[in-house]
């Protein structure tokens, strides 16, 4: 018998939820707190959750890395949004730097926006500057698939 569940963390409380992965598609909350796990948005990290969002969630996780008064994120985040939609089997969450350093620092973030893809709770691949959102599903295939 093949375990057909997904381990998915939750973004506001870290909780790790087991989710049938027929059902990934049907609006799944967390059993904890109530928080929507598969969001069709970007959802906000924080440095108390980053962790175990990040090694909780066994579906690839797209983060971006960013702040307030960056011009360029600023440009980025609607185009974020839309690869949101466009990749629902990816989890695609965003850190602004400012207010959650420790998670800037353990993953070396040297410039913004920088976006960091994590799969099984490793990065597969990171990719610095703004993007559009057809480039990013096409880096984030790629990086996937390679």
């Amino acid at each position: 018998m093949t375990d057909d569940n997904k381990h998915l963390a939750c973004p506001q409380c870290g909780t790790t939820n087991r989710v049938p992965e027929a059902r990934l598609d049907q609006q799944p909350v967390c059993g904890r707190c109530g928080t929507e796990l598969m969001a069709a948005k970007p959802v906000p990290l924080t440095d108390a959750v980053f962790d175990k969002f990040i090694g909780g969630t066994e579906l690839p996780v797209l983060v971006d890395f960013w702040a307030e008064w960056c011009g360029p994120c600023r440009m980025m985040a609607p185009q974020f949004e839309q690869a949101a939609t466009l990749m629902p089997r990816v989890r695609l969450a965003k850190v602004e730097t400012d207010a959650n350093p420790q998670a800037s620092v353990r993953n070396r973030i040297r410039s913004i926006p920088t976006l960091v893809l994590y799969q099984g709770g490793e990065e597969v691949a990171r990719r610095s500057g703004a993007m559009a959102a057809g480039d990013l599903v096409r880096w984030v295939q790629g990086a996937l698939s390679a």
